[in-house]
């Protein structure tokens, strides 16, 4: 059904591994380096006079703001390196957002066609690596991450998720169709994704207790069931720093983690970096509500619903080990370490913790 993460090409010319440290002297707001800027310009088609190219954040990949005279008209997402497979991994991404569109399932963002006719373009910088662009019409509106009570959104996000699903059901992907899969292994353990929870600064005590609930987890989720009403095409990341606001609508973007996985997952989603904090269980329960009023409750199972979203924590417990620590708000990144050991207690003391 899909295709394990591949290295992706380089060029012969590449002097060694490329990575986003690259990026690391750029702070919020900074231009892109000339090599990034021209690449952009010349693959989309923007205007050379006119167009400025600055950075929005460095987190699993690195985005920036393209404008023009000054006015936001599209943002460009350069991958980190070996993070995907191929090209086809990338156009596969744009397909399925591309198809939401036309289908109306959800507002998503206007995946846009480099002069070549493809979504995906490599861009080579001054020491000849090669870095794999993507870029999407300009979204108006503030994230909704920066709500500051972001509660009464979560059922509008899980009426939209419900939908996601119920359309990665019905649609019959382009030959060549090409997204990796969200294994338990990939979460945690030594072939996770993004980094191990146990490389985190914890304490003995706090280890065990990870460790622990870890178990508890993967022990619920041994037998989870594959078939089509439970696993499928997920966004895997849908959460209020991946969706737009602006007035009553919710866009969603940055599908760069969809693959598939159990639908669940997307439960767990919703909530990441915020397990710990005293409305968890609020914003659990409206996802819940509006995930029901297109979907049947059962296909999520509670128990393993809560299940995901303790791995979740650990995952990303394990991401913050390998990403920059303004790729999340202050309040946040400090919380992490503390704040899995809070939630970690209250999964073993009650495995559906978050729902009742």
């Amino acid at each position: 059904m899909t295709d394990q993460l591949l290295s992706p090409p380089t060029s012969a010319a590449a002097p060694g591994p490329a990575s986003l440290a690259a990026f690391d002297a750029l702070a919020q707001g900074a231009p892109a380096p000339r090599w990034l800027r021209d690449g952009i310009v010349d693959a989309w088609l923007f205007d050379p006079g006119r167009t400025q190219v600055t950075l929005i954040t460095v987190s699993e990949n690195a985005t920036f703001l393209v404008r023009q005279a000054g006015r936001p008209v599209a943002v460009t997402r350069v991958a980190r390196p070996g993070y995907m497979g191929d090209p086809a991994a990338f156009e596969s991404e744009l397909a399925w957002v591309e198809a939401l569109a036309a289908h109306g399932t959800a507002d998503v963002p206007t995946g846009l066609r480099s002069v070549e006719g493809g979504f995906a373009v490599d861009v080579p910088d001054d020491a000849g690596h090669r870095w794999t662009c993507v870029s999407f019409g300009f979204v108006p509106g503030s994230i909704l991450e920066d709500i500051a009570d972001p509660v009464p959104y979560y059922a509008q996000i899980g009426r939209t998720t419900a939908e996601l699903h119920e359309h990665a059901m019905a649609w019959v992907p382009p030959t060549g169709f090409r997204r990796h899969s969200w294994e338990l292994a990939d979460m945690v353990g030594p072939t996770c994704r993004w980094g191990r929870w146990e490389d985190a600064d914890l304490d003995a005590g706090a280890v065990r207790l990870l460790g622990r609930a870890q178990q508890a987890a993967l022990e619920v989720l041994a037998d989870a069931p594959r078939t089509p009403s439970y696993w499928g095409l997920i966004h895997a990341d849908l959460r209020p720093s991946n969706i737009m606001i602006d007035g009553d609508v919710l866009t969603v973007i940055d599908f760069d983690d969809c693959g598939y996985g159990w639908f669940a997952y997307d439960f767990a989603a919703a909530l990441t970096f915020m397990e710990h904090v005293p409305y968890a269980d609020a914003m659990a329960k409206e996802w819940l509500s509006g995930y029901s009023q297109v979907r049947p409750l059962d296909v999520l199972d509670e128990e393993r619903a809560c299940a995901l979203s303790m791995l979740r924590r650990l995952q990303m417990l394990g991401w913050t080990t390998t990403h920059r620590e303004d790729a999340l708000p202050p309040e946040l990144w400090s919380a992490q370490r503390s704040g899995t050991v809070e939630v970690a207690e209250k999964y073993l003391r009650r495995p559906t913790w978050l729902v009742s």
